[in-house]
This record gives structure tokens, sequence and C-alpha cells, in this order.
């Protein structure tokens, strides 16, 4: 089964309703064992990196979802979710992340980011934007390069070029996908977008099953 963390920051209902929706069951769950004994798991999330890591540390469930992704078992981060593999985050001080994932997460934009590409844009950066794949990732099947996918976000994640697995432009280009190994994640949501991002977490659903 697939297994949701609830741990207490986002719409974790929409997310298991896109999975059923796509003919997968999935559960949320708080629960270390059930975290480190699902099949494949997912960290969704919306609201500050470092309140969510204070959450995950309060139940316990940081070394279970480090455990897990390192298991070789298919794991997705949506959006938060995806900042929090990261080593650390600038959002509010600097926070420690779960280190999965090297890398930063930074706000939209940089000081040496400012110029006429990034005038007039508001953040947070919210609303349908594209994918330009840059990897043959396996969440990606079936997606064509250019798709939109909705994002609502003011901080990105930085990490290696090697595990970037699509970008998108807002005035910078910032990974929008990444990709190491059997850990997945996206920037976006995709359970709020529509065919293109029901297609991705069917993706997801099929890793290891030989579909």
């Amino acid at each position: 089964m697939i297994r949701i963390v609830d741990y207490g920051m986002g719409n974790l209902r929409s997310v298991q309703k896109a999975l059923e929706h796509v003919g997968q069951e999935a559960a949320l769950t708080q629960s270390p064992s059930e975290i480190r004994e699902a099949e494949k798991l997912i960290l969704p999330g919306v609201g500050a990196f470092g309140a969510a890591m204070a959450n995950l540390q309060r139940l316990g469930l940081t070394g279970p979802i480090q455990d897990f992704a390192r298991s070789g078992r298919p794991f997705l981060g949506v959006c938060l979710g995806m900042q929090l593999l990261l080593s650390e985050s600038e959002e509010q001080g600097l926070h420690r992340g779960l280190d999965l994932i090297p890398g930063r997460v930074v706000r939209f934009f940089k000081p040496e980011d400012v110029g006429p590409a990034t005038t007039g844009l508001k953040v947070p950066h919210m609303g349908w934007n594209s994918l330009r794949k840059v990897s043959d990732c396996p969440l990606l099947v079936g997606v064509p390069d250019g798709a939109s996918v909705y994002f609502v976000h003011s901080y990105y994640a930085d990490p290696p070029k090697d595990v970037v697995a699509a970008t998108t432009e807002y005035g910078i280009n910032f990974c929008s996908v990444l990709w190491q190994g059997s850990i997945f994640a996206t920037q976006f949501h995709p359970e709020k977008s529509s065919a293109v991002g029901l297609r991705m977490l069917a993706n997801f659903a099929a890793l290891g099953s030989g579909e």
C-alpha cells in the first residue's frame, strides 16, 4: 500500500483522492512502523520548512522517513515535501532538512537573479507553468515536454545538476522535478495538475510493479 505521511501540514486528502482516482489505495499515517514498512511512501506538504521539520521531529518521523528513502523503495516528495529532502533551507532562518539530497532551499529571487527577466514577477510563484524535461525520469513517462503543472511556492530546491529531472522557468530556471535512484520529488502539486499530474501519480504507483 502507498502511505502518505501525515505530519499536520498540507491538504493530504487531496493527494489521497488523486491516487484513488488512478485506482490506487493509499492511507495517511503518523506511525513510524507503518512508514518503515510501506511499499511506497509520499511526503507532501504546504507551509514553512522549519515548522515542517519541527513537526516531523516531534512525531518521531525523521528517522523512519530517512530509512525508507534509503531502502530503495519508491519515495515521492511533493512541494514542501520536495524541499524537506534537501540538506538545509534558508526559509525564516537556516534550518536543517532530511539531508537525503545535498543542496539548499532558497527564495525567489536571489540578489544576483534580479534583473529584466524577473521584473514584474510576483512571489510566491503561483499558478500554471511548464516543465522542461532534462532526463528520462520514470515519473515523467508519457508526460510531454512543455506540459503545464500547478505551482504555489516562494522557495525552491537547488540540488546538484545530476538529480534534476525537469526544470521550470520563472525569471530563472529552477528544479521542478528531481530524481535520485528511487527518490522522486516535484515542486509543483501533481494532485492539482489535472491529467498530467494524475499520469505522474499513476507512474509512481506503477514503479516496481512490473507494469
